[in-house]
């Protein structure tokens, strides 16, 4: 009887380090570690993968603007407002600027500690172009910390009004492109609840906004859409779009806008049409100012 030929042994499969994948060439390590999106020991969780992830799909958005920037001159300011933990402002920092002696970043904070952490980090790390400072949105457009041109501002998950204060900023620094994330739009909301009862009368468009929970919708997009709107007024071309999948997050527009000097023409006239139109006339200050 004819005994079976053994298989040869499988060649072993080759070593690929798991963090080959995600990270970007030349990314610091030691960065990642500080930002808690690795562990102290150089690993990755599905947790912090998935912040990574997010954070880089930003990065791609954010890196053409840099590009065009630094394509027209040798220097370039970036203000981050609502900045937080300054992710994205360290990771800019180091996949993109740390090595143009021309950039610097900006981020805006109001919580002391995390203002306080942001400074030691990068004095820690030589980021000797990132400055962190703690004031509102609204009052950094006044602060004689920050130079009187912005290249590029952003503004992540900027709760409610202000993202609209940095809409502001940007103008007022003549901001050749700005990176909005908006959350927790509430103030549209109010006002349209506010003057319920009497757009029943007005318009049938006030069925849009009956139920409480399509007020809460039905303003945040309406917030929006005026953001969108007053941007095109001030000369600015936009890309709306979504930044991650739903799976991610729920508040995840992103609006891009880069400016060209040439408002769209019926762009203010339109925005007021439709604040007219639903009710919306004691908002014209915030978005017609």
């Amino acid at each position: 009887m004819k005994r079976p030929t053994a298989k040869p042994a499988a060649a072993p499969k080759p070593y690929t380090d798991p963090l080959a994948e995600i990270l970007r060439p030349g990314q610091s390590i030691e960065l990642l570690k500080e930002l808690h999106i690795l562990t102290r020991d150089g690993k990755l969780n599905q947790d912090s993968r998935r912040k990574l992830k997010q954070v880089h799909h930003l990065c791609n958005f954010i890196a053409p603007l840099l590009n065009e920037v630094l394509g027209r001159q040798e220097t370039l300011t970036l203000a981050d407002h609502g900045a937080g933990k300054s992710y994205l402002g360290f990771i800019l920092y180091d996949l993109f600027l740390k090595d143009r002696p021309g950039a610097h970043i900006y981020g805006i904070e109001t919580r002391d500690e995390l203002v306080a952490k942001s400074r030691e980090l990068a004095a820690r790390l030589g980021f000797e172009r990132m400055s962190f400072l703690n004031t509102t949105v609204a009052e950094s457009t006044q602060s004689e910390r920050l130079p009187e041109r912005i290249d590029i501002v952003t503004a992540l998950h900027a709760c409610n009004t202000a993202t609209d204060d940095a809409i502001q900023f940007a103008l007022a620094k003549q901001a050749r492109h700005i990176v909005l994330v908006p959350c927790c739009q509430a103030e549209v909301a109010a006002v349209l609840r506010k003057h319920k009862n009497e757009s029943f009368g007005k318009t049938p468009l006030s069925e849009i906004w009956r139920h409480p929970i399509h007020t809460r919708e039905f303003g945040s997009h309406l917030t929006n859409v005026l953001r969108c709107l007053q941007l095109e007024a001030h000369g600015y071309q936009l890309t709306v779009t979504e930044l991650v999948g739903w799976e991610h997050s729920m508040k995840n527009e992103l609006i891009v806008a880069s400016r060209t000097g040439t408002p769209r023409g019926n762009a203010r006239e339109r925005l007021q049409q439709i604040l007219q139109e639903l009710n919306l006339t004691e908002l014209e200050g915030r978005f017609l100012g």
